[in-house]
């Protein structure tokens, strides 16, 4: 799972990465944990991502990005 907060732009603000694995990573404009990084180019449109069969893009409220973004860092604090 790719979460992906996104300014006006598309550019990626922060980034939650969930692995089938377990493990977690996350970046900001700060940070890196975890093999995650903030893209180097703007996120293409939930359509545009929508067309490559592999992905099911969904938009989600800030506050649910929180959450995960909460639980990413702690999972950090953790490990």
């Amino acid at each position: 799972m790719l979460y992906s907060e996104l300014d006006d732009q598309r550019w990626e603000r922060r980034k939650v990465e969930m692995f089938r694995d377990g493990r977690m990573g996350y970046a900001d404009a700060e940070r890196e944990f975890g093999g995650s990084a903030l893209g180097l180019e703007p996120t293409p449109s939930l359509v545009e991502i929508a067309a490559d069969p592999q992905f099911e893009p969904v938009e989600i409220t800030r506050l649910e990005f929180e959450s995960v973004w909460s639980e990413a860092i702690a999972h950090a604090s953790a490990g």
